[in-house]
């Protein structure tokens, strides 16, 4: 495929190589779904290597490739053998959705090391991971096909401020501010980089809040707003990758139309 415009507007993913982590569940799982029905080959890393074989019966059930790969973001050789061995089965990268994180939350009076840790751990080194190992190939796809995407999760967080949230906030406004700087180097070789920052989104990640505090907050805004779903965001991704090559969006902010912080 030589641009964009080349294929049917009904499938204007068909013929490129899109890679998910975090895809055995919420927003990567449903990304994952979206980017094949809009033709693409997609790649599925997390380490739940069950939940990525059922994502893939159902990719390839409704006619698409899918390759699983059972990979901890925060294992960088893992990560780059990841990268080996889409590049070998289903050739260079050229959209690359790096979604893997955890939200957690807890006073910083508390001192919560393994969780802050948990935290820089997946949200900024697992990130790098994925950046450090599919650049080479959204580089090399680029200069082949005139267009590739990086797409970094962030988070409303990374402009907002929510107390007992303090190192995630961080680490997503780590996301946000990277992606800005990944694009000045990237743009001019046509890898389009853009920061997606959703508000509340309803997936796992809140199971994995344990503070008392902060899951009374999470659940006052239930009784306040409707919460976006997994697929709103695969929406969004889907649209932004769907974009001529010419037009990158830097930064998104996605939010439930209730949410005002």
């Amino acid at each position: 495929m030589s641009t964009a415009s080349a294929v049917p507007a009904r499938q204007p993913l068909a013929g490129r190589v899109a890679v998910i982590t975090g895809a055995s569940s919420g927003i990567g799982a449903a990304s994952a779904e979206h980017l094949a029905g809009l033709g693409a080959d997609v790649a599925l890393l997390a380490r739940r290597a069950d939940r990525l074989d059922a994502l893939a019966e159902r990719v390839r059930e409704k006619g698409g490739t899918a390759l699983v790969l059972a990979v901890d973001a925060t294992d960088r050789a893992s990560v780059s053998a990841a990268a080996d061995r889409v590049a070998a089965e289903l050739g260079d990268t050229d959209l690359v959705f790096n979604n893997a994180g955890v939200m957690l939350a807890a006073p910083v009076e508390d001192v919560a090391s393994d969780q802050w840790q948990r935290q820089i751990d997946l949200n900024i080194t697992g990130l790098m991971n994925v950046v450090g190992a599919f650049t080479p190939q959204l580089v090399r796809a680029a200069a082949e096909r005139g267009v590739a995407d990086l797409v970094n999760t962030s988070s409303i967080a990374a402009q907002n401020v929510f107390p007992k949230f303090a190192v995630y906030s961080a680490s997503k406004a780590f996301v946000s501010h990277l992606s800005r700087h990944l694009r000045a180097e990237l743009g001019p070789r046509n890898v389009r980089v853009a920061a997606l920052e959703p508000g509340i989104v309803e997936t796992e990640l809140q199971g994995h809040v344990t503070d008392q505090g902060a899951l009374d907050w999470l659940a006052g805004t239930r009784e306040t707003m409707e919460w976006l779903t997994a697929d709103d965001i695969a929406t969004t991704v889907g649209f932004l990758a769907s974009l001529p090559p010419r037009v990158n969006i830097q930064q998104l902010t996605v939010l439930p139309t209730g949410q005002v912080d």
